[in-house]
């Protein structure tokens, strides 16, 4: 079976033998105290930082999902007043996520259809944290490093943070311009879930010391005090953390992944312009995320798709949300392969 779910997806083909070797090696038994882990935790930071362009002065945290970082973000963060700039299902999760630990939490609601404006919000000056889902994986939409810029630019005393699930190791990020930036493992890094991964800045980790928050084995200070000798605040997925290593020794330069998948993209916008029963889902091109791509059709026309691509071994995502019934997603993370896309996409043009 080979996945397009956007998430969890197609894993990496070396994968098996990653996990061979970490059974052969003993990295399954090994305590994350150890000498062991803590170089391994190094190796694979250092990998992380280097591979994706991530400045050195930013931490690398483990964590269990992108869903508990946003637990985090809440609990040694926020202090009162939050931000959530969001045009879909999981920007609006985190909204509630966060609304209920911090009543005074606001949304920012936009259109699938609509750039985000840092020009067109009224956010108060008073300090908070900006929350953006930078790719909304619900509706195949993104928020570009540019907008995340003007955005930073134009209240530089906030904290920004971004969801970036679904982008993280596929597309070029400018890390620069927010203070968290988070991500699951089992998206465009091409691993199993069970890991997700938060990198903080300077700013945000002080901002994290002066609320001074630690009641929680995952509050922000406890994992800084710790991943300060690399290591964590409980025991972490130690064998997610070893296919993140070896996953990361092979990848190419974010750039050039990033590249691949634009061009990825490009493709599957113009092989849904020629179909008949088929479209992009959303029509504004300069919104359009480049990992994630929704397509819409009449429901009945959906399930006979989606039913023919199973018999063929092929799992397309299903819609989500508002767009549950009328879309289904199809990946483009890097582990897919250029063959298994042809596939896909010759079974697509049966139905034309």
């Amino acid at each position: 079976m080979i996945s397009f779910y956007p998430g969890p997806s197609r894993v990496h083909n070396e994968i098996p033998r990653y996990v061979t070797d970490a059974f052969t090696q003993g990295i399954m038994s090994i305590n994350h105290r150890s000498e062991t882990f803590v170089k391994m935790s190094e190796r694979t930071i250092t990998l992380l930082k280097e591979k994706l362009s991530i400045p050195r002065n930013y931490t690398v945290f483990y964590t269990t999902s992108a869903t508990e970082c946003w637990e985090i973000i809440s609990q040694s963060l926020v202090n009162g007043k939050s931000y959530h700039l969001y045009n879909g299902a999981f920007g609006q999760k985190w909204y509630d996520y966060t609304q209920r630990l911090h009543p005074e939490a606001e949304p920012f609601a936009f259109d699938r259809e609509q750039q985000l404006d840092a020009r067109k919000l009224n956010l108060s000056t008073e300090p908070g944290v900006i929350c953006i889902t930078q790719n909304e994986t619900s509706n195949g939409t993104q928020v570009s490093n540019r907008a995340i810029r003007a955005i930073r630019k134009a209240y530089p005393e906030h904290i920004i943070a971004v969801d970036a699930t679904s982008s993280m190791a596929g597309v070029v990020l400018d890390f620069k311009a927010a203070d968290v930036w988070f991500a699951s493992v089992q998206k465009c890094f091409g691993l199993p879930a069970g890991l997700g991964l938060m990198i903080c800045s300077p700013q945000a980790l002080q901002q994290a010391a002066a609320l001074g928050e630690n009641k929680h084995y995952n509050s922000l200070n406890v994992m800084a005090e710790m991943m300060a000798k690399w290591q964590t605040s409980c025991t972490p997925n130690v064998l997610g953390i070893y296919l993140l290593m070896r996953v990361l020794e092979k990848m190419p330069p974010i750039a050039e992944v990033h590249a691949e998948l634009e061009q990825r993209y490009t493709d599957w916008v113009s092989f849904l312009q020629k179909r008949n029963v088929m479209r992009h889902l959303v029509d504004n091109a300069a919104v359009h995320s480049h990992t994630v791509i929704p397509v819409t059709a009449e429901p009945d026309m959906l399930t006979a798709i989606k039913k023919k691509a199973l018999k063929q071994g092929l799992l397309l995502g299903e819609g989500y949300g508002n767009w549950k019934t009328t879309t289904f997603r199809i990946a483009n993370f890097p582990a897919l392969k250029a063959a298994e896309i042809r596939t896909l996409k010759n079974l697509l043009k049966t139905f034309d």
